[in-house]
């Protein structure tokens, strides 16, 4: 079982770091339960285990020592007699005897043997799962990352045992995994932190009665794992352990292609820009992670925007890139006009021109496949068609026929549909020499696109083209 491969893998990784020579057995009772379960909060919650079975009376946050040590003592002898169901082997198949199915998962019809050791890996392994947005979970089979989660694990205890937060939700083990481990390889990190800063950093979700933990969205943590692995391709496994397991399989984890991402922003939009938005852009790229999963593979074409779907589906949707403004209002003092235009200004910011640079540049780096050819074509394709635009405007007469014509040409949903109606635009006479040959050259790009490519390509036109009457 997985859980079983990566507690071997994390525990070698630590006897070498720490030079130890613990069995799963002794890493389980010195540090697993201590950090996980010798406290009246606990840091996880595995079910029908014999550390959420309470006997009548009991209750987990009130448990004595010895009563805590007693549950122990109880899986150890379960583990002994041979116990390999889901409430003692974490991970593994529930005992249909025991009429437990709903939460079975790993299913398999092969006869494997399991040694004692390998049910303590399977919940050290269970420990270091990272939780992200949408329910589930990734586990990594890699040394670095595996013992980076478990630096966090101490830290998540110190914020239980702290009297001042005694609203923290304990018992969430997964999630805070996913938002360490994110942050530990994030530009956020830094060495002297405390809670404050985690949770202006988003990590908590502050209520009157709890503060609980809020789970990383799968891009920003593949953001942040990409700037320490950036040629790295890893396998991930992504599931969810609960009342009801699910498998979603082993998906290969390109981070190569997110680091090409952010070179493609770099060069539309300059390196200080590329920073000063990595927040808005972790968090806006990326396709649910069950979508992305569905790919066989997260990389580029799973970090599609999600506010672009609309633009694949409605051909005749052209992006509204006009400035915000704001009026003067009557009595309106200069200092509240000036404050009032700021946070305009800021809105226009984060509503337009974020969303503009992360669309064109996924959709470049789709049409482009990491090639330069395209670097900004369609930006200059966008000029070209609002020069024509102007031209007509300026000779009046034929201008809302222009008009009509680039709207169709934007909205064109095959590229049968776009070469009709460019080649009607090239034998405009208002037309001049220069832009025929722009135009002519277009012609012949299209006819050498493949379907897909014509789909990228012409909504990021539109998107230039949006931006270009902004500016313009």
């Amino acid at each position: 079982m997985i859980t079983v491969n990566i507690g071997r893998t994390f525990l070698d990784a630590y006897n070498r770091k720490y030079s130890k020579r613990l069995t799963a057995k002794e890493f389980f009772e010195k540090e697993y339960f201590e950090l996980f379960f010798n406290h009246p909060k606990y840091l996880q919650w595995p079910t029908n285990s014999p550390f959420v079975q309470m006997k009548k009376g009991q209750k987990p946050h009130l448990l004595k020592n010895n009563e805590r040590k007693e549950k122990l003592l109880n899986l150890n002898a379960k583990i002994s007699e041979g116990d390999r169901d889901a409430s003692i082997a974490i991970g593994f198949p529930a005992s249909e005897v025991k009429e437990f199915a709903t939460t079975s998962g790993l299913i398999t019809n092969l006869d494997l043997q399991f040694e004692e050791e390998d049910i303590y890996f399977s919940w050290i392994g269970s420990g270091l799962s990272l939780g992200v947005a949408g329910g589930l979970a990734i586990l990594f089979d890699n040394p670095e990352i595996l013992l980076k989660t478990y630096e966090g694990w101490k830290v998540y205890r110190k914020f239980l045992n702290d009297p001042t937060l005694e609203k923290f939700a304990g018992n969430k083990i997964t999630s805070w995994n996913g938002q360490w481990l994110s942050f530990i390889y994030g530009k956020d990190y830094r060495e002297n932190f405390d809670f404050a800063r985690l949770e202006n950093l988003g990590f908590f979700k502050l209520t009157n009665t709890e503060i609980t933990i809020n789970t990383v969205k799968w891009s920003k943590l593949f953001f942040n794992l990409s700037k320490q692995f950036q040629n790295k391709t890893f396998t991930g496994y992504v599931f969810s352990f609960g009342q009801m397991n699910k498998t979603l399989g082993f998906f290969p984890f390109r981070f190569q292609q997110a680091n090409n991402l952010i070179s493609f922003y770099k060069q539309l939009f300059g390196t200080n820009a590329a920073l000063k938005d990595a927040t808005y852009y972790e968090n806006l790229y990326g396709i649910h992670i069950k979508r992305a999963c569905e790919m066989g593979a997260i990389g580029i074409q799973a970090l599609q925007p999600e506010g672009l779907k609309d633009y694949f589906k409605k051909a005749h949707k052209i992006p509204n890139l006009n400035k915000i403004s704001v009026s003067r209002k009557k009595n309106q003092t200069d200092e509240e006009y000036n404050t009032a235009r700021e946070e305009a200004d800021k809105k226009d910011y984060q509503n337009k021109i974020i969303p503009f640079r992360i669309y064109k540049t996924w959709l470049k780096a789709m049409i482009t496949k990491n090639k330069e050819e395209m670097s900004d074509y369609t930006q200059e394709i966008a000029k070209t068609i609002l020069e024509y635009l102007d031209v007509s405007q300026d000779k009046k007469a034929g201008s809302t026929k222009a008009s009509n014509t680039i709207n169709n040409l934007l909205s064109s949903k095959t590229k049968k549909t776009f070469l009709e109606i460019l080649t009607e635009i090239i034998s405009d006479e208002i037309i001049d020499f220069d832009k025929i040959t722009a135009l002519k050259d277009l012609r012949d790009k299209i006819h050498f696109m493949n379907n897909e490519d014509f789909s990228y390509f012409i909504v990021l036109l539109k998107f230039d083209y949006a931006y270009q009457k902004r500016i313009l």
